[in-house]
């Protein structure tokens, strides 16, 4: 359904999409020139699990969601678009051909195949975490192409290009092989203090500056809309901006620019994201330290490989009609309410533990346990692994003083309350919020096409409101925290 006043249509002479790349959709928006989202269309996407550790996507899937998704939207906005940014799902390693196309499904940032690569990438360059920033890890797209090295050197031979997923749809957008500085961190080839390439990082993979695309700031141009697709979407020849990492993006599009500034975005993953105006890394605790998508900026980030994905997950398992019901079963039996306790571990986790291998586990069952104390204990398993992130990220002198939330997750303020008891924190919802990395992703392309500075565009939404840590619920909670802390160390042994 659109989200927009169609008699009023007249008033937006001047709007800008954005285009988010997720893992289960394809999200296209229209944001007018305050940043106020006028018109919205999704399109699902797919993952293919074809052996334990997997996870893996068509390309070509992106590209048509990505039409389906814009086609969706009022033809009235798409002919007044006067930019185009793209955002998009870190890591994913999209090998083109000389051909430019596809050569094999992308392995994705959740891919845990790849763990042996990442202590041979780390013993081949000694000081790779200095360079990166980061602890190799499976979900990084340099050890990906370890893997298909070892594993598939035939496809390996013919790669000339590797691309991340949002880049692949440039390609098919403008023709250009580019990319912005906030994504490519993720694929532990850039050296992030300098913004740029690094050769020792590459040539560790045997691989060359030739087979990267150009490198760009968030903000930047990158090319325009090929005169083909410009026709088929009812638009002109318009420029098409960097833009940024899914979570950089969504970071921007709610105002988190300035150094201190924090969210917490609760999408199929979870990530508490700070931006900070130098490079802090911390990779002994799993941290990552990644450029943000604006010039001059960096950002740390706690990464939990599951979370508002554990809900799905949770929800079909109990037998509840979608995430909602979820909550409102999860509500009737209350904080602590058992002693069960879950482990978010679906995929592996990143923060703390850098664990490709460690599953999801339901802890402490008895006779006593009900759907309701099931669906509780999953929203805590959740919110205790985030406080595990929040505790890696003060290790590294990072200070926290609420966190800004966007995503999926936001809209149940029950939920919230957890989270926000469970982290000591409060929780500011933006209204727009849920709207994630596509609003950031058209603000990028409204910087990049009208050259205004970032505090005119990247200004906080409106406070749609906060919910602050009730004491008591935390205090309920602590004991529970505390066993599931003890617990990681007795499931990793299995």
């Amino acid at each position: 359904m659109h989200k927009c006043y169609n008699s009023k249509k007249w008033r937006y002479k001047h709007v800008f999409l954005g285009i988010d790349i997720g893992t289960s959709g394809v999200k296209a928006v229209i944001v007018d020139k305050h940043g106020v989202v006028v018109d919205q269309q999704n399109a699902a996407l797919a993952v293919s699990r074809p052996h334990p550790l997997w996870s893996e996507q068509d390309p070509d899937d992106y590209w048509t969601a990505t039409q389906t998704a814009v086609l969706g939207i009022d033809p009235a906005f798409r002919a007044r678009v006067q930019g185009i940014g793209i955002a998009g799902q870190m890591h994913g390693a999209t090998l083109l051909g000389a051909d430019d196309r596809p050569l094999r499904p992308v392995i994705l940032w959740n891919d845990g195949r790849s763990f042996a690569e990442c202590t041979a990438l780390e013993l081949a360059v000694s000081n790779s975490r200095q360079l990166t920033g980061n602890i190799a890890m499976p979900g990084f797209t340099a050890p990906k192409l370890l893997w298909v090295r070892e594993h598939e050197p035939e496809i390996f031979a013919q790669t000339r290009t590797i691309l991340l997923p949002k880049d692949y749809v440039r390609l098919c957008l403008t023709g250009d092989k580019a990319s912005d500085l906030s994504d490519s961190a993720g694929t532990l080839w850039l050296d992030v203090v300098k913004r740029d390439w690094s050769d020792a990082m590459l040539e560790a993979c045997d691989l060359s500056r030739g087979q990267m695309p150009l490198l760009h700031e968030g903000c930047q141009v990158t090319g325009k809309l090929r005169s083909d697709i410009a026709a088929s979407w009812g638009m002109d020849d318009v420029p098409v901006a960097a833009g940024g990492g899914d979570n950089a993006a969504g970071a921007a599009g709610v105002g988190v620019v300035s150094d201190g500034d924090a969210l917490l975005s609760l999408g199929t993953s979870g990530v508490i994201f700070v931006a900070t105006k130098d490079f802090r890394p911390n990779p002994a605790r799993a941290v990552h330290a990644f450029c943000h998508c604006l010039p001059d900026m960096w950002h740390q980030m706690a990464v939990h490989l599951s979370a508002a994905s554990c809900i799905d997950w949770a929800a079909k398992l109990i037998g509840c009609d979608g995430p909602a019901a979820l909550f409102t079963l999860a509500e009737t039996a209350g904080a602590a309410s058992g002693p069960e306790i879950f482990l978010p571990y679906l995929s592996g986790e990143r923060t703390p533990h850098n664990d490709p291998h460690i599953r999801g586990s339901f802890l402490a069952l008895d006779n006593e346990t009900s759907p309701e104390k099931l669906a509780q204990s999953v929203l805590e398993g959740v919110a205790f692994a985030l406080a595990d992130g929040l505790s890696a990220l003060k290790e590294a002198d990072t200070n926290i003083e609420f966190l800004s939330v966007i995503g999926g997750g936001a809209r149940s303020a029950y939920w919230g309350s957890i989270i926000a008891a469970a982290l000591g924190t409060p929780l500011v919802y933006l209204e727009g919020g849920e709207v994630g990395p596509a609003l950031g992703a058209a603000k990028l392309a409204q910087m990049a096409v009208s050259g205004a500075d970032a505090a005119s565009i990247f200004a906080a939404p409106p406070v749609s409101h906060v919910i602050k840590p009730d004491q008591a619920m935390t205090d309920v909670l602590a004991p529970k925290l505390a066993r599931f802390r003890a617990a990681y160390s007795h499931i990793s042994a299995l």
